[in-house]
Order: C-alpha cells, then structure tokens, then sequence
C-alpha cells in the first residue's frame, strides 16, 4: 500500500488491509537462541507518539510499517508526552485497526525510568515492576505483551529483586519474553545469569548502538551476548539522525538538533567531515547514509532487530533497504572514520 493509497484509507475510514507480500519485503532474525522471531527493523515511539502529535499521522505510520512487515512496535510505560501517551495511542490504533492481526504482531513495553508521582514510581523493585506493567497493559488494551523490557539497571534496588519481579511477572501471563535495556556486559552477565537461575526467558538486551556509539563492542556485550545465547537490539541506531542525509549540509534550520543545545555542541566539522565520509561509502554501496548505517549495524545476526524512529511514513519506506553484507575494505574504512576505540559522539 502506497502513501497515497494510505491517506485515501485514512480519509475516507475505511479498513486497513495490509499486503499479502508483507513478509516478503521484510528481513527477519531470532532472539537469541529462543523461538523468538524479529523483524530486523522495529518501529519505536520514544518520539512522535505522544499527546501531543497527529493521531493519523501515527496510524499512517504503524500501517505503513506493518504492511512492509514489521512485526516488532517498541513503546515504553514514559512515552509521551504525557507519560503514557504513547501506549494509549498505540493501544487505541490496536484496538480499532489491526486487532485481528495481534498474533502477528511483538508488542514491547518497559519499565525503569520514573513514571508516576512518588518513590514506588521508578526503579527496579517488584512493586513497581508489577504496578507498572499493569499500568501498560491497561493503557495497551492487552492481556499480555511480548516483551516486557527493564529499562535500566536500578543501583538502588538488588538484581536478584528485579530477576524475582520477572519470573513472577511471566509466571502470571503478562509477559512472554524477558528482556533488559541499558545494561552494559558487566550487568547484563549478572542479571542474566540470575534470569537463568529464576527459569526466565531472558531474550534480549536492548541498548543504543551506532557507528557512532560502539559502546557495546567495546564492553564486550556482543560478545557475551553470543556466548549465552542472548541477542541485542538497537535504538538510537542513526545516532539521533546524523547518520543520515540530513546533515550532510550543515544543522538545517528548525532541526531537532538547531533546538538542542547539547547536541549542537557535540556537532562540529570534524563530525561532519566524518558524515561526508561515510556518505561516500554509502553511496559506493548504492545505499543512503541512513541504509547504509542500519545494515552496518545489523551485520552481526547477535542483533536481532534496529529500532527505527519516524516522524512520517516516507521515513519508514526510506529505511528498508537493508544489505548487510560488507566487503572488508567497506568495514576498514567505516572502521577508520569512526574507530571502535573512541567515545560515543
């Protein structure tokens, strides 16, 4: 179904119909060594699909994305704004478009970050875990979702505690699979071996990975994801959009990044000069800057699936071309442009 074709659905109300060839356009990987399958590219709402936003333009979006077989929507119990907004949009798009296709359908949510008045409101402890998947099914209209994420390590509360809150969490049917987020190696060995020990199905650890952020290679978290039979998957995989077209010229005018003081710091001419590098790669490839950087990431099967953002349905189509093979000498320059070695940008 093309643009066109989708604005004339949305117009005129009628039934969203996806294509029968859905799967076929899609790229598809395990969790792990679970029976778990993922689209390689999920469609995430952190933006876009919040209280604030189109409400059809959000539908345009999670159509477009199923009917080029997406099967993984990414959401979060502090979406917004407001918080929650996002499972609630998400949920009535559900409910009134595509409930007949839920079991084609891997619905995540997490819980970690702060999402509700008071100490019991964040963490990682087993009321709040509990209270807030509670919260996201309610706002979801589900019975039960995928994969119930923590969204980051909680220092304050034991990690036996949260592996605990998960089993019991599965253990009651509101959760399929287990997964974590933020969780460098060092962590991520403990709570999955503490996941292990409760019977968990831990599948995944979500955490932000780029040519730009290569974090996760240089803890050692790919590699400990290989070794126990755990996959990665990324968010933040265009690095906040500089890995894409968009930069090539400079900060655009009423860019996110033009509004954003931090990340206008953090951009220079040598950041620029290294986006016009790998756009040259990108285009040798035959590839745009943004295809060329989820396939670069996708190159090792321990990721699972990228998380994509998008503020409209053409940047959705623009990000399907995936090729992720790589001649050495593509890897050894993309290497050269953006060592493992350095810090993230």
């Amino acid at each position: 179904m093309d643009e066109q074709e989708l604005r004339a659905l949305l117009k005129e109300n009628r039934t969203f119909a996806p294509s029968e060839e859905r799967c076929e356009r899609m790229q598809y990987r395990r969790a792990g060594k679970s029976g778990l399958v993922l689209s390689a590219l999920s469609l995430g709402m952190w933006h876009n699909f919040g209280s604030t936003d189109s409400y059809e333009n959000m539908r345009n979006m999670v159509f477009t994305a199923f009917d080029n077989g997406i099967n993984v929507f990414d959401t979060a119990n502090n979406y917004g704004p407001v918080i929650g907004a996002a499972e609630r949009n998400f949920g009535s798009i559900l409910a009134r478009d595509l409930k007949k296709y839920r079991d084609e359908m891997i619905v995540t949510t997490k819980a970690g970050f702060p999402a509700w008045k008071g100490p019991c409101g964040k963490g990682g402890g087993l009321k709040y875990l509990t209270a807030s998947l509670d919260r996201s099914l309610q706002n979801l209209g589900l019975e039960y979702v995928d994969i119930f994420y923590h969204h980051r390590p909680d220092p304050e509360t034991p990690l036996e505690e949260t592996a605990y809150a998960m089993r019991r969490i599965v253990e009651s049917g509101k959760a399929l699979y287990i997964g974590i987020s933020n969780y460098g190696a060092e962590l991520a060995a403990k709570m999955c071996a503490l996941l292990r020990a409760e019977k968990v199905p831990f599948v995944l650890d979500q955490v932000s990975y780029s040519i730009f952020d290569r974090t996760c290679e240089r803890d050692g978290l790919l590699r400990l994801a290989k070794e126990q039979g755990f996959a990665v998957t990324a968010y933040s995989p265009l690095a906040q959009g500089l890995l894409t077209d968009k930069y090539l010229g400079g900060i655009p005018e009423g860019s996110r990044m033009q509004k954003d003081k931090h990340m206008r710091e953090q951009f220079g001419e040598q950041t620029l000069g290294r986006i016009r590098a790998l756009s040259e790669v990108a285009e040798a490839r035959g590839q745009s800057l943004a295809e060329m950087a989820l396939s670069w990431v996708l190159r090792d099967d321990v990721v699972a699936s990228v998380i994509i953002g998008a503020s409209r349905s053409a940047q959705i189509r623009q990000n399907l071309a995936l090729n992720t093979s790589f001649t050495a000498e593509e890897l050894a320059r993309i290497d050269e442009i953006s060592p493992a070695e350095e810090e993230a940008l």
